[in-house]
C-alpha cells in the first residue's frame, strides 16, 4: 500500500512564481524567493556588465540587481509601472547571498506538479538552454521554469564582472 502513497508524493506539485519578461512568462521556485518589492532608485557601480543595473540598500544590506532580460541577452528591460525586484536567496562558496531580479511584472504563484514539467527545448527559446530547469505546462501554455544555480550562478556573474564589460562582446 506504501507504492501508490509514494508515487503520489513524487508528484507532488512544486510552487513557483510566474513573472513576466517581454512576451515570456518565467517561473522560478518559491522557496528561493525571500520577498518581491516595489521597483525604486538604484545606485549604478561602474564598470559592471549591462546586466547588473546597480545595488539597493535593503534594510542595511547592498543588494546587486540583475537586469534578467540583459543577462539573458536581450536589450535592458524598460522600467514601467509593474516593475519590481524578486529578492531571492543564491550560493556563492557556500554561503547565502541576496541577488535582486528586475523583472516586468510577477504575476502569481502557482502550483506545477513534476508531471506537468517536460525537458527544455533543444531550440527555440531566447534564454540558454542550460538557464532552463524545464517546460512547466499551465493551462494551455508553457512556462519557463528557470535554472537558478545556472542561469543565476554568482560566480559565472562575478567572473563576467571581474573580466569588465568587453568580455560580454565576445
Amino acid at each position: 500500500m506504501s507504492q501508490p502513497t509514494q508515487a503520489v508524493a513524487d508528484d507532488a506539485p512544486a510552487q513557483y512564481l510566474t513573472f513576466t519578461l517581454g512576451e515570456e512568462v518565467f517561473a522560478m521556485d518559491i522557496r528561493t524567493v525571500r520577498e518581491i518589492i516595489q521597483y525604486g532608485p538604484m545606485t549604478p557601480v561602474p564598470l559592471m556588465p549591462a546586466f547588473v543595473r546597480g545595488v539597493i540598500n535593503l534594510r542595511g544590506a547592498v543588494v546587486p540587481v540583475i537586469d534578467l532580460k540583459a543577462r539573458f541577452g536581450q536589450p535592458a528591460a524598460a522600467v514601467g509601472k509593474k516593475t519590481c525586484i524578486v529578492i531571492f536567496d543564491a550560493l556563492r562558496h557556500d554561503e547565502r547571498v541576496e541577488l535582486g531580479l528586475l523583472v516586468d511584472a510577477v504575476s502569481e504563484v502557482i502550483d506545477i506538479p513534476p508531471s506537468q514539467v517536460e525537458p527544455p527545448p533543444s531550440f527555440g527559446t531566447a534564454v540558454r538552454r542550460d538557464f532552463i530547469r524545464g517546460m512547466g505546462k499551465v493551462a494551455s501554455r508553457f512556462v519557463i521554469i528557470l535554472e537558478p544555480d545556472k542561469a543565476l550562478d554568482v560566480d559565472e556573474m562575478a567572473a563576467l564582472c571581474e573580466s569588465g564589460p568587453q568580455a560580454l562582446a565576445a
